[in-house]
């Protein structure tokens, strides 16, 4: 008694041929028209070139998170905001003049402090284009 049916080794060699013409069709689509490997290269070395400097990342992530702090009126943990221990205490120390000048003129004033004093921050602390001292800084 037989269990299954008698296998054509065409049948299984033409499957194998159709489905390395559909791989090397997806693969070759997933690169630029005309792309070589050295303006693949140079592609990605511009993009790199025009990215954000950390001195801008760092005033929009640490005022970000001032004014989430500003409001909920409380403290998280500097790494589940994704900030480094230099851009931390910036937060600290801006989120503290902030709540005191919200008191005093207002909601405002406050985001104008944070504005200002979160640019100087980060500008202090990438003044030479990395962080300034020790490996969390």
């Amino acid at each position: 008694m037989e269990t299954g049916s008698a296998r054509r080794p065409g049948a299984v060699l033409g499957f194998g041929l159709v489905l390395m013409l559909v791989t090397g069709t997806l693969v070759a689509g997933c690169g630029e028209s005309g792309s070589t490997g050295a303006s693949t290269t140079a592609t990605t070395a511009s993009a790199s070139a025009s990215a954000t400097p950390p001195q801008d990342l760092c005033t929009r992530i640490v005022g970000h998170w001032s004014r989430e702090v500003l409001d909920q009126n409380t403290y998280g943990d500097y790494q589940s905001m994704g900030l480094s221990n230099g851009q931390y205490e910036i937060l600290r120390d801006v989120v503290d003049a902030a709540r005191a000048e919200k008191k005093r003129r207002g909601a405002a004033a406050a985001d104008e402090l944070i504005d200002r004093r979160v640019r100087e921050g980060c500008a202090e602390l990438y003044r030479t284009g990395a962080p300034t001292a020790g490996p969390w800084q």
